[in-house]
């Protein structure tokens, strides 16, 4: 006959309902945090929600204001865009037509700046075509959605073939923008290295009447990839 005591449901009941030593302790130490900090639960939350803005703020989005007129009409001095961070941590790099932000010490300025990418890396650019059009591997890009009105695509000629691993880019405001064209004879010759950038302006955030999504202009997705190159 076996011996054995059995549990009753009682027992059982008792035993699925209270926590272990290790929830307990969860919970004192959670209690304890909430009675030393002053403010109590609210400050507690008040912490967690900065540690998590801090967080977003340095691995996922980033608010950026638009420091000067070098992006008008799209963009516009004292705008504040949303920069995807993760846009180019998994694999994917910088595309034609794409809005970034970068950190130019070293090649522009110690600053961060905010322009257009025209050329990625192997890519063979020059200003300009008889139409007075920029030219990307042999292909007119038509930039009057988003050149600032008056502007040409330069008043500086430039032929230049991007190297690997960089970026050649350009204001939307031409004739108020300092961009590759004025560094091609500075170290790394006005090309930005894609590990320089920080992410992709995705939004305009403010002011509410100017928000909007910036999407890449078609004209740039219809660029041929530069001679040599394997997809």
């Amino acid at each position: 006959m076996d011996t054995e005591a059995q549990p009753t449901e009682r027992d059982r009941s008792s035993h699925r309902d209270s926590p272990g030593p290790e929830g307990r302790s969860r919970f004192a130490l959670a209690a304890r945090i909430v009675d030393w900090l002053p403010g109590g639960r609210i400050t507690l939350t008040l912490f967690l929600c900065l540690a998590f803005l801090l967080v977003l703020n340095a691995f996922v989005v980033q608010p950026f204001q638009i420091p000067s007129g070098s992006m008008e009409q799209g963009l516009r001095i004292g705008d504040r865009v949303l920069v995807n961070k993760l846009a180019y941590r998994f694999g994917a790099a910088p595309r034609r037509g794409e809005v970034i932000v970068f950190d130019g010490t070293g090649y522009f300025g110690d600053a961060d700046y905010i322009k257009r990418v025209v050329g990625v890396g192997g890519d063979h650019v020059v200003c300009c075509d008889k139409q007075g059009r920029i030219e990307v591997n042999g292909r007119a890009v038509d930039e009057s959605a988003f050149l600032y009105p008056g502007d040409s695509a330069s008043s500086v000629p430039f032929d230049v073939v991007v190297p690997a691993g960089r970026l050649f880019v350009l204001g939307d405001h031409r004739s108020d923008s300092s961009d590759s064209r004025d560094h091609l004879g500075s170290p790394g010759g006005g090309m930005i290295p894609v590990g320089e950038v920080i992410g992709r302006a995705d939004w305009i955030l403010w002011p509410s009447d100017h928000a909007t999504h910036l999407t890449r202009p078609s004209a740039y997705a219809r660029v041929p990839a530069p001679e040599g190159a394997h997809g």
